[in-house]
């Protein structure tokens, strides 16, 4: 039996969950459905309490108090509800990260505030967090048995933030920005799946410390000083 696909993978050539959650935010994106709204509220209850492999669509039609049609006429599939799910929660977490840069006076301010603001919202987001500590198969199946394709995705994402600082003069035009972002998002990622015994996590300011050391500093294109 093939393993259930990943919530998180993108069939080739569509755009991403990630893509289509920050053009939500960016737009402004609002729902107008009020019982699509409230099925997607019951599933994001239903998947921090009881996890999406164990949840049913007819488990998220009793917590919205709605019937199973009402559920399938709005997301055919349990994929497809899932996917919603998550998509809002992204959406929020870009959400959050476009305040949380918006006030960066430099360009390493900018990786430095992406940085924590990242690691925290996922980490304490209910429900991705939570999958990341009750079901990390689902992750870690996407950075590893679909050929990287959501570390593909948010690589993409801040290469083409750092294209941005490119354009507007704030980093050399020679940075090789899909290779420092790749970097970036890696020691992210290990950060999220992997617990560490030496950084904690949780303290913001650490966090920021170890940003300023370790990722400002390849915003700078080899050979280059200070």
């Amino acid at each position: 039996m093939e393993p259930a696909p990943s919530p998180f993978a993108t069939p080739p050539g569509a755009e991403s969950l990630l893509e289509r959650a920050y053009s939500d935010a960016v737009e402004r994106v609002d729902e107008v459905d009020e019982n699509r709204g409230r099925v997607l509220d019951a599933a994001y209850e239903q998947f921090c309490r009881m996890g999406i492999q164990r949840s049913t669509m007819e488990d998220v039609a009793r917590r919205a108090g709605v019937s199973r049609i009402t559920v399938y006429r709005r997301f055919a599939t349990k994929d497809a509800l899932v996917e919603q799910v998550i998509r809002r929660e992204f959406r929020r977490y870009f959400d959050q990260f476009l305040i949380d840069i918006e006030d960066a006076a430099t360009v390493a301010d900018r990786v430095v505030m992406g940085f924590v603001s990242s690691l925290r919202a996922i980490r304490r987001n209910p429900l991705i967090g939570g999958l990341i500590t009750v079901e990390p198969d689902l992750l870690v199946s996407s950075m590893i048995t679909d050929n990287g394709g959501m570390l593909a995705t948010v690589r993409q994402f801040v290469a083409g933030q750092l294209r941005r600082e490119q354009r507007a003069g704030h980093v050399a035009g020679e940075l090789d920005t899909d290779l420092v972002a790749e970097m970036m998002v890696r020691i992210s990622a290990s950060f999220l799946v992997i617990p560490s015994r030496v950084v904690d996590l949780d303290d913001d300011e650490q966090l920021a410390a170890l940003a300023r050391r370790f990722l400002v500093p390849m915003l700078r294109p080899p050979g280059a000083t200070e």
